[in-house]
């Protein structure tokens, strides 16, 4: 299993609110967590008040933000042109996805169904051990 991940909305969601104990693990065992601006501003987006908001942006401090590349934003244009129609992808998991391709990181997600079609891209969920299941790897 590669030492770094992209983590998903979903999979952040889960562990600002406290119900995602593979990801406090693997920041225990000093895992490279990352995250992208798109799911950076879709959490913050989420805040219901300042509070939260102060919440949210306090864990988003357990990730590192990868840079946005040109490449990334061209790769989710085609994604979105490839697909869209075909499976229903949305803008944010086209550039998540392209994200992970880029950079070749695994992503960490629970919703597979918005990525396993997209070619190149690894995808892990979680199993009883931590994170190790690869749903594609090409």
């Amino acid at each position: 299993m590669a030492d770094y991940l992209l983590c998903d909305t979903c999979t952040i969601i889960d562990f600002i609110n406290g119900r995602n104990e593979t990801l406090h693990n693997l920041l225990a065992k000093d895992m490279k967590l990352f995250i992208n601006s798109i799911i950076e501003m879709e959490l913050l987006q989420g805040a219901r008040d300042k509070n939260e908001l102060r919440v949210i942006e306090k864990k988003l401090r357990s990730f590192r933000l990868v840079m946005m590349q040109q490449e990334i934003f061209d790769l989710a244009t085609n994604y979105v042109r490839t697909y869209r129609l075909s499976h229903g992808l949305a803008l944010p998991d086209a550039v998540i996805g392209a994200t992970a391709s880029y950079y070749q990181i695994p992503l960490y997600t629970y919703n597979t169904k918005d990525f396993k079609f997209l070619p190149d891209i690894q995808l892990r969920v979680d199993a009883r051990n931590g994170i190790s299941t690869t749903l594609r790897n090409f």
